[in-house]
């Protein structure tokens, strides 16, 4: 046995050697970092500095021999190997998707940037706003707050209009979406759920948006969902569970600070010190809780005989940090991919849907917990014969017998409990996107495809806005503060459908290959609003009042005609040239200005193919690109007809009396029959560059952009009949800058892997032109109004500065630095401080921000976070103004309550609020980290092919920033106006812990 033993050894160590060997690419030079695996275990090893590899291994094994930008190669085991690596020419050959067609991601001559959403931080995005933030250079992604399903702000390369739309053009599979929302869903990239997403491509310059013409001012966001594919069925699970946190708190004086404080300032005897309760109530803490949410969502893929599907379907819950807030959402998606005759005949069939259920938390609420009185209680500690128990202030008056009797304090601060529990702000939303695509390539000339898109978008919300009767905020809120409750009823109906067809001809000619493709585009849009107020005009009519809303519906509609082409020509494989042309027609402007022609043109060298550069062995790609062109803006957010005559009934109730018939006058509103586009002209040059097979990629573009034709508001001429301002194109807007792309694979072993993006832009704007005439005594446009100073704006668009700038009075300082009160620099020297000293300080939009996301991967785990920071941005802090000044009615008001004051502004010490003191415009530049995930992956649950990962996420963990308030970053408060830069009753950004759970069967 011993002799046995020995002999079974000697053979084995015969079978089990170090195999040597050498990877080497195309060219001959050593491939640094390559895999070398025994196939079907962990056994590996990777190359060094030269080539050079030694893996303990048996002959006959098969190794698996892998590096990026090459393809994967299985060999048998020998005792000396040379390995030849061949470039992964699959990697060229990837398509990118572009308007109305594709196009291979080594021939993209425009500004194009293409995301895989499978290969973005996984488990971080909880929609798909959320995935685009931080991804992509020149694309700005602010969320107007942490509600439940909140939008979100979406910049590509900054504005380029002002008194129109900002947003990018989002086209969903084919389809472009209305993105102005509907009541009760003002996110409409809440219809896609993120795990049914595949690709997201942004086109930014306007030789790639061009094709879109009168849309595409503000850049294209296209989306592609997945589809299913041949092979076996394929079912996948998705969910995660949150828990939502409250980030921070405004900072404001707690019970006995406040009551400190006012005795201080007034004295015991004050009729302030006999405002002062007992309690100690902090009213953030009573309106904010920790909340939870879940995610659930379940595809299956497959494909029967000539058709492959995938059909998937999820339910989130989601309920806000801020009580009452709750949303639940249920989408399901289906797509269908037949074809026919020997796949020339090939069919798209996409239906996507979504039933939205939301409850509105009042945020109006959280500025009130700043300002309410934390010395006062929550409930009222007495029976009182309105409000339901919840405290309010109110004032005894004593009645002619000698009773007292309690009244509400109509313009007290409301209970902010209350607000949220008294009042019921509920919609239901249901919308359907979809669309079926025909790609028919002829049999007779198979380099000619035929392509027709058939698509319609519908939403529906039907909502509810109830304040209960005789409830403490029914006193001082409302169009009443009476005690009467409110009941308002909302519908609203949207309706979009396309028609798209067009020819494209692909053929190469010897050294000339040819691309062209010219269509058609027919869209209607549709909306019809209807608000009905009967609570409101029963009330009114009981009490003998008419002030009271009527009822009232309104439907409108416009159309879009298009026609477009585009040529893509290449020559010798290298040199490319795209010319695209799109000549839109829109009802909503006048026969003479109906039609739009936008152009564009871009060229592209791949240098990297000249001979001087082809045996570069370290340089793997390095292409220069240039484009112009003009892009439109028909989206004036002035109505579907802002060219004709309209009226409006008088508002200052004139009536004129036929009789005893009384009629309502009308008066005629300003308009401009010769109102056109805004129109926007573009020049981008940039530079694509790869080293080292692929490890390192990435981008360099700088741009111009100039908008004419910017509409304004401009005074009306003496003598006209006009009631109003007149929109009217004059304006113009330039937007210059710079961005920067890197992708980078930093470590690539057997085990270890690490994948880390980063992104850099820099945009600066002016506004150059608002008036037709130069006017001297003109300012600009102010907007923007101040919370607790009513009549005041803090913002402005004036000529020769930033888009959104600052317009305060320049605060003077003592020698600590710190602010005096109602000290400002007198700007003309005349010897006052009035409008004219007001200027233009600081602005809303960052000079420069970044991205930076890493995965980190060792076996079966993986790190990853995404991380974005924004430098040269402004706030005017709204919460720190209207909550600093104590004297006069500031803390304190005449009817009988008080109002609670930021803490630590003693700096100021303002006795009289200074709304447009610049000390409130704080540098908001900040350092986000969005989230971090940790995930483990197990390959095999029951059998090989079944996976599953568990990862846990952080999202919003923290920022870095200098700014006083709670949180630097301010998206889009108002549907108006652009005022990105204004502080104030914010839905806070929660903090989220979240568990998540992926499974593939």
């Amino acid at each position: 046995m011993l002799i046995m033993s020995l002999l079974f050894s000697v053979s084995m160590f015969a079978q089990q050697t170090f195999i040597k060997g050498i990877v080497k690419d195309a060219t001959g030079e050593p491939v640094i970092g390559a895999n070398i695996v025994v196939k079907g275990t962990t056994n590996g090893t990777t190359t060094d500095m030269d080539g050079n590899f030694q893996l303990n291994a048996k002959k006959g094994d098969i190794l698996v021999i892998s590096f990026i930008g090459y393809q994967q190669q299985e060999l048998p085991a020998t005792a000396s190997m040379i390995i030849t690596l061949k470039d992964d020419t699959q990697v060229l050959q990837d398509v990118v998707v572009i308007g109305y067609g594709q196009v291979k991601k080594n021939d993209v001559t425009g500004s194009v940037i293409a995301l895989d959403a499978d290969k973005m931080v996984k488990g971080a995005a909880s929609s798909a706003t959320d995935m685009l933030t931080g991804k992509a250079a020149g694309v700005s992604v602010v969320s107007t707050g942490g509600a439940p399903g909140a939008g979100a702000t979406i910049r590509i390369r900054g504005g380029s209009s002002m008194s129109a739309s900002n947003d990018p053009l989002i086209v969903i599979d084919g389809v472009p979406v209305d993105n102005t929302g509907i009541d009760g869903m003002s996110n409409p990239l809440l219809t896609v759920h993120p795990s049914d997403i595949a690709t997201f491509t942004i086109l930014k310059d306007a030789s790639a948006t061009a094709i879109y013409g009168s849309r595409a001012s503000n850049g294209v966001i296209l989306i592609t969902t997945k589809t299913g594919k041949e092979g076996k069925i394929k079912v996948g699970y998705n969910g995660t569970f949150s828990v939502n946190t409250r980030a921070g708190k405004v900072n404001v004086m707690g019970a006995d600070e406040f009551r400190d404080f006012v005795i201080s300032k007034y004295g015991t005897s004050s009729p302030q010190a006999a405002a002062l309760g007992e309690y100690n109530t902090d009213w953030q803490d009573e309106i904010f809780q920790t909340s939870l949410s879940t995610d659930h969502n379940i595809s299956v893929s497959g494909a029967v005989p000539h058709m492959p599907y995938r059909v998937s379907v999820s339910y989130t819950t989601d309920n806000g940090i801020l009580k009452t807030s709750n949303m639940q959402r249920t989408t399901g998606a289906i797509n269908l991919n037949p074809n026919f005759f020997d796949k020339k005949l090939n069919i798209q069939l996409n239906v996507k849907g979504i039933y939205n259920k939301n409850r509105f938390a009042d945020t109006g609420a959280i500025g009130s917990a700043t300002q309410f009185n934390p010395t006062k209680p929550v409930y009222a500690t007495s029976n009182l014969p309105f409000g339901y128990g919840y405290y309010m202030d109110y004032s005894e008056i004593e009645n002619p017998d000698g009773s007292m009797s309690t009244t509400p304090i109509g313009i007290a601060i409301p209970n902010p409990l209350s607000q949220l529990e008294e009042k019921f702000d509920e919609s239901d939303v249901y919308r359907s996107i979809g669309n079926a695509q025909i790609d028919y390539r002829f049999h007779f000339l198979p380099d000619l495809r035929a392509n027709l898109n058939v698509a319609y978008d519908v939403s529906k919300s039907d909502g509810n806005k109830v304040i209960l009767d005789n409830s403490s905020i029914s006193y001082n809120t409302g169009n009443y503060k009476a005690g009467w409750g409110e009941n308002e009823h909302y519908y609203q109906l949207k309706r979009t459908h396309l028609l798209d067809f067009y020819l494209n001809y692909a053929k190469e000619f010897g050294i000339n290959n040819i691309d062209v493709m010219a269509g058609y585009s027919w869209q209607h849009f549709y909306s019809k609003t209807e608000n009905a107020y009967p609570y409101s005009a029963a009330m009114a009519e009981k009490e003998g009042k008419t002030d009271y809303k009527d009822s009232k519906s309104y439907e409108t509609e416009s159309y879009l005609v298009s026609f477009f082409g585009r040529l893509n020509y290449t020559l010798l494989g290298r040199y490319l040239l795209t010319f695209t042309l799109r000549d839109d027609g829109s009802s909503r402007f006048s026969q003479d200005n109906r039609w739009g022609v936008f152009p564009s043109a871009a060229l592209a060298w791949k240098m990297k193919d000249e001979t001087f550069l082809k045996n570069v062995s370290v340089l793997s790609d390095l292409k220069l690109r240039l484009g112009w062109g003009i892009t439109g803006q028909q989206n004036l957010g002035n109505g579907d007809y802002p060219y004709m005559a309209r009226y409006q009934y008088s508002k200052a109730g004139a009536n004129y009396f036929f009789g005893d018939t009384k009629v309502n006058l009308l008066a005629p509103q300003a308009y401009d029959a010769d109102l056109r586009w805004e129109e926007t002209t573009t020049w981008n040059a940039g530079l694509d560059f790869g080293f080292l097979n692929g490890r390192v990629t990435g981008s360099f573009d700088t741009y111009f952009r100039k908008t004419k034709d910017l509409l304004n508001k401009v005074a009306v001429p003496a003598g006209a009949n006009f009631s109003n301002e007149l929109l009217t194109n004059v304006g113009e807007l330039e937007n210059k800058g710079f961005e920067i792309t890197l992708n980078t694979h930093p470590i690539v072993t057997k085990d270890w892997s690490w994948d880390l993006g980063f992104n850099l832009s820099y945009n600066k704007n002016k506004i150059t032109k608002l008036t037709i005439n130069d006017d001297p005594n003109y300012v600009g446009v102010k907007h923007s109004g101040i919370d607790g100073a009513t009549g005041y704006t803090a913002m402005i668009h004036q000529v020769g500065r930033p888009f959104n700038s600052f317009y305060v009075y320049e605060q003077v300082y003592n020698a600590e630095g710190n602010p005096i009160e109602g000290a400002y620099v007198d700007q003309n020297n005349d010897n006052k401080i009035d409008e004219k000293d007001l200027i233009c300080f600081r602005k809303a939009a960052p000079d420069v921000f970044l991205g930076l996301t890493s995965q980190l991967s060792y076996k079966k785990w993986d790190l990853g976070f995404g991380l974005r920071a924004s430098f040269g941005n402004y706030v005017y802090n709204n919460i720190q103004s209207n909550r600093e000044a104590w004297g006069g009615s500031q803390m304190y008001d005449q009817t009988g309550f008080l109002k609670n004051r930021i803490k630590g502004a003693d700096k100021t010490n303002f006795q009289i609020s200074q709304p447009l003191s610049s000390y409130y415009v704080q540098n908001a530049s900040f350092l986000r980290m969005d989230n971090i995930t940790l995930g483990y992956t197990f390959d095999k649950i029951f059998k090989a092919g079944q996976t599953a990962r568990v990862y846990l996420t952080v999202q919003n963990p923290f920022v870095i920033t200098k700014y006083d308030g709670l949180d630097p970053e301010i998206g889009k408060t108002s549907t108006t106006e652009d005022n990105t830069g204004m502080d104030n009753n914010i839905y806070p950004r929660p903090r989220v812990y979240m568990i998540g759970l992926n499974v593939n069967f």
